[in-house]
């Protein structure tokens, strides 16, 4: 009941917000609400009409939709319509749909929240077509099939292998004389940040707004990981998250944190509207991003001309706990549409098809499929080929298990560590008192859930 309740008052929130905003926004909101069973219902002489959604940048899209029309074109009779948004703007749209049991026939899903929407009904189960040879995994690897099962079903197909990359400007940090390295602590990175804004004004955005994947990181490098193993309640104490909150007071107590009035004008999580990329005068600039290893090539592709991108792990006080590979994103199958058999074909091309690939070329991530993996790596771009080698080279001998998908309740309680997140960064608050009220919060939406 709880997860439908959240779903709707997603919803709502979304509606409320639509009714706000310019007629095309309503529209968008209306159609991501409603594309389901307006595809199921505009089917006329045998033709398959559906939707696809997921979230991403420009190159994601470009491409996606491409590899889409491919489709189309190879099998007469079938379209797909395909909608993108940005990560925040995608999920309010996806609840909209869940709300109203009008999921999309395809999606973009993440590790995140795959267990909330199997668990509430609204992603189909793909073993029997698995079973059948209609979607071929033979060559996927059983730990990355295993990231996209759910209670012995599978739910979602991994759309491209990934890790946490710190994404930053290579071209100052080489004009300054600094070296990079990976698998940094913490107490290096402090200092980094420092000398950085000392040497140039420009200073650090340590993922503001988008503090889910990072306090995650974070604490597993402290021992522990965000909730419990069985999801029932949060992991740690409240002293146990000081440090997290104290990354925050520090960097305002030594300058080089971002001021988070930055954040006002632009849209938050934004490839193209990062600090890195974005910021016009040092103090709008960060040096680095806290991102993932697949968006490396499209932060190049935001970023000045000139201004060459690199990347290294996140900052932890022990990386090789903190350090993982997960599935970037998963392609999944509404549990509401029209033509099962259909979208998971297209699932099934997404995946296997060289053709799609050529076109896609790992802009998710490292290919699940290991044959197409390699078949696709020397038609990589310089940026591509860097994600693979950092994948393998960088992250895979100095990593550790990811933790379980996030449970129920884990939205609301990163709502609230963004919001107490902003608070320190205004100032508000001090760490401890930060710590206590997070905790304190989470414990709350956790026990009532």
């Amino acid at each position: 009941m709880k997860k439908a309740a959240l779903f709707m008052a997603c919803a709502l929130a979304v509606t409320a917000l639509a009714g706000c905003s310019s007629s095309s926004s309503t529209a968008e909101t209306t159609a991501a609400a409603g594309g389901a069973t307006e595809a199921a219902g505009g089917s006329e002489g045998g033709e398959v009409n559906m939707i696809m959604t997921w979230w991403g940048n420009q190159v994601r899209n470009e491409r996606t939709q491409q590899a889409l029309d491919l489709y189309a074109e190879q099998n007469p009779g079938v379209h797909i319509e395909g909608q993108f948004s940005e990560w925040s703007d995608y999920w309010n749209k996806l609840a909209t749909s869940a709300a109203g049991q009008a999921m999309p026939d395809l999606l973009q899903m993440d590790y995140m929240y795959v267990d909330q929407y199997v668990k509430s009904g609204l992603l189909l189960d793909l073993t029997p077509y698995i079973e059948d040879g209609t979607l071929d995994t033979s060559n996927i690897s059983e730990n990355t099939m295993a990231s996209g099962t759910v209670d012995g079903g599978v739910y979602a197909i991994c759309a491209g292998i990934n890790s946490p990359a710190l994404l930053y400007n290579k071209t100052l940090t080489d004009s300054l004389g600094i070296e990079i390295k990976d698998n940094m602590t913490m107490d290096e990175f402090f200092a980094l940040s420092k000398q950085i804004y000392e040497q140039s004004g420009v200073k650090t955005n340590v993922a503001y707004g988008i503090g889910e994947s990072w306090s995650a990181y974070f604490v597993r490098g402290l021992g522990f990981s965000c909730f419990t193993e069985d999801g029932t309640g949060m992991g740690g104490s409240a002293e146990e998250w000081v440090p997290f909150f104290e990354v925050y007071t520090k960097g305002l107590e030594e300058g080089w944190l971002i001021d988070p009035g930055v954040f006002a004008e632009i849209s938050v999580g934004s490839v193209e509207q990062e600090p890195l990329v974005y910021g016009s005068t040092p103090e709008t600039q960060s040096w680095c991003a806290f991102y993932n290893s697949n968006q490396l090539g499209a932060m190049q592709n935001a970023a000045p001309e000139g201004m060459e991108i690199g990347i290294t792990t996140w900052p932890s006080y022990d990386p090789v706990k903190s350090n993982y590979l997960k599935s970037s994103q998963f392609f999944s199958v509404g549990a509401t549409t029209a033509y099962p058999e259909e979208a998971v074909k297209v699932l099934d091309f997404l995946t296997n098809s060289s053709d799609a690939n050529n076109i896609l070329l790992g802009e998710r991530g490292v290919p699940a499929n290991s044959v197409i993996a390699e078949e696709i790596t020397p038609q990589l771009s310089e940026q591509d080929q860097e994600v693979t080698r950092f994948i393998n080279e960088v992250v895979t001998p100095n990593c550790s298990p990811i933790d379980p998908p996030q449970p129920d309740g884990s939205n609301e309680v990163y709502d609230l560590l963004n919001r107490t997140v902003e608070q320190v960064c205004y100032g508000q608050l001090d760490a401890q008192t930060a710590a206590n009220t997070f905790y304190e919060g989470a414990v709350e939406i956790m026990s009532a859930k």
